[in-house]
């Protein structure tokens, strides 16, 4: 077992040796290092020879790099393969070989492989909580056996997948119905956060690949927001007799969700029904709702495994093996194994997600860049950049270390998208020529989901479609230049695109979990906890005396501007 030892800003020899020769047998049983065990340190970004080393390199020309044949040998030699048939491709990047061996220094001198090593084996990673960070483990064994409260955690989530396919089977084949025997059409999400975004973004991502082929089981529906508007709206668009709902809640005490749970409840108590026939939870072992007879049943989650990453627990399973199938549900878990399976890679050039962490990190800490834009070119993953919004900017969104340090360097960048073509025609001027350079990262695949074309001035919309995503790229980085000002293209703008065959359950699954490591493996640079959020939790606060009248001052006066 490998041992974390925190090293804090300022911890040098001298010190360590006065705490040694106080509690000598203590602390040498913790740094004892084994032929087989590597000391893992954590440290400040600035604190790193590397990081040095890599601030001083020189800056490259994306323009002048991507223009000529240049250009298209770079195009054929920065790519790195994905899992499930993707590639990551990163030419129009502001790096070189220079930047990219400064990189790789970093990812060693930073020991990434080391610390994800230490996570999927089990280390308590999640220091503000202090909880394992075991997402992982919801899609594949990556290293030893880890038991947390006694319980073998593989074994744990495998079993919930069992029993969460077991139910969707009996739904599909119409052995668990309504009050009239009658099948469920439809299944109902209330949840908030990551129990809506993530979810939400992989049913809208293989929607119309599971209608295209045969995989479509029932329609699912999202509601998470406290404002009475959506939950009204979602209940006024299905048949509530035949609805399933599940609610999504860790601690069962979630206030969001609750309201949203007593308004549907509300509706189904109007339409005649009985709700604990037509809901059930997700929840943890431990919550009111594990055992409750409100619900048809229960499944469930634990502590090490964050909202934002919960989308192959539980929380995704449910609501996606009810609409697509246990099968296709497992289909999205192997292509998010085979993409973890890649993160182990010390090598940077066959770890996809690792490589894009760091050249975000460069993008960020010396190139000076505060936003990320995520641009699919896929209809699907309308809402996949929502989803990149709360993991990246909830997890790494910190100006405190692992330790509760102020940190002296920025940290997550702001991250924003849109669907392509869309995007071209709402925030991509600000993109080319704006005052701010924002990096993108491109998605997009050779193939549509759902077969159907049409040939248009001698192209297909899909062709059409990656024309565009191709023609963006060069133009970001290339520019155009014009005596007239207005039409001056500088250029200069940094990309990476991640190219696939198809949108499907692997491919989705192998991007969701590439994002996820790349948070992940930026957190580890920036020595930042990654896996807590304490930043929201101080609105929900004030909101609870809000609504208990415990208020004074601007607080006070803003509740009663509300009418509250």
């Amino acid at each position: 077992m490998k041992r974390i030892i925190p090293e804090r800003t300022g911890l040098n020899l001298s010190i360590l040796n006065i705490i040694m020769a106080l509690n000598k047998e203590k602390i040498q049983e913790q740094i004892t290092i084994k032929e087989e065990s590597i000391m893992i340190t954590w440290k400040n970004l600035d604190t790193l020879d590397s990081f040095k080393e890599l601030s001083q390199t020189a800056k490259v020309d994306v323009a002048d790099v991507m223009k000529g044949e240049g250009g298209a040998e770079r195009v054929k030699k920065y790519s790195v393969p994905m899992a499930a048939g993707l590639t990551y491709h990163y030419a129009a990047k502001a790096v070189d070989d220079q930047v990219l061996e400064a990189l790789k220094k970093l990812a060693e001198e930073a020991q990434l492989t080391e610390k994800f090593q230490a996570l999927y084996n089990g280390e308590v990673i999640n220091t503000g909580e202090k909880r394992l960070v075991l997402h992982h483990m919801t899609r594949g064994q990556l290293g030893d056996k880890v038991e947390a409260d006694g319980v073998d955690k593989r074994a744990f989530y495998v079993e919930q997948q069992e029993k969460i396919a077991d139910f969707a089977n009996k739904v599909h084949a119409g052995e668990i119905t309504n009050a009239a025997g009658e099948k469920f059409t439809t299944v109902v999400q209330i949840g908030i956060g990551g129990s809506d975004l993530g979810p939400r973004a992989m049913y809208l991502a293989l929607e119309n690949w599971a209608k295209r082929n045969n995989k479509f089981k029932m329609e699912a529906k999202f509601i998470s927001n406290v404002d009475p508007d959506d939950a009204a709206a979602v209940l006024a668009s299905i048949d509530v007799a035949h609805s399933i709902f599940i609610l999504v809640s860790k601690s069962g005490t979630t206030l969001e969700t609750l309201t949203n749970e007593s308004f549907v409840k509300d509706a189904l108590k109007n339409a005649g029904l009985d709700a604990s026939k037509h809901m059930i939870a997700v929840t943890s072992e431990t919550s009111p709702l594990a055992k409750s007879d409100d619900y048809l049943a229960a499944f469930f989650m634990d502590d090490y495994i964050g909202g934002r990453y919960s989308s192959t627990s539980a929380v995704g399973g449910a609501v996606l093996s009810l609409a697509f199938g246990p099968d296709v549900f497992a289909q999205f878990l192997k292509g998010a194994g085979e993409e973890d399976a890649l993160a182990k890679n010390e090598d940077i050039f066959q770890n996809p997600a690792m490589l894009d962490a760091l050249i975000g990190v460069y993008e960020r800490n010396v190139l000076g860049y505060p936003s990320t834009a995520v641009l699919p070119y896929s209809q699907g993953l309308s809402r996949f950049p929502a989803h990149l919004q709360q993991l990246d900017m909830e997890s790494n969104g910190k100006s405190v270390n692992r330790f509760g340090e102020p940190v002296d360097y920025v940290t997550g960048p702001v991250i924003f998208g849109e669907p392509g073509t869309n995007g071209q025609h709402s925030f991509y001027q600000l993109l080319h020529q704006g005052t701010d350079i924002i990096p993108l990262q491109f998605i997009g695949f050779k193939n549509n989901q759902m077969g159907t074309d049409v040939v248009i001035q001698g192209s297909t919309s899909q062709q059409k479609l990656c024309a565009n995503v191709a023609a963006q790229i060069v133009a970001f980085a290339c520019g155009k230049e014009d005596e007239n000002q207005n039409k001056n293209f500088k250029g200069g703008r940094p990309s990476s695109i991640i190219i696939g065959e198809q949108l499907t359950p692997e491919a989705m699954g192998a991007l969701l979990a590439h994002f996820e490591n790349k948070v992940m493996f930026q957190g580890f640079v920036w020595n930042l906890n990654s896996f807590d959020q304490e930043g929201v939790q101080l609105g929900k606060v004030l909101a609870k005396r809000v609504l208990a009248h415990e208020t004074d001052g601007a607080l006070k006066v803003y509740s009663d501007l509300l009418n509250i």
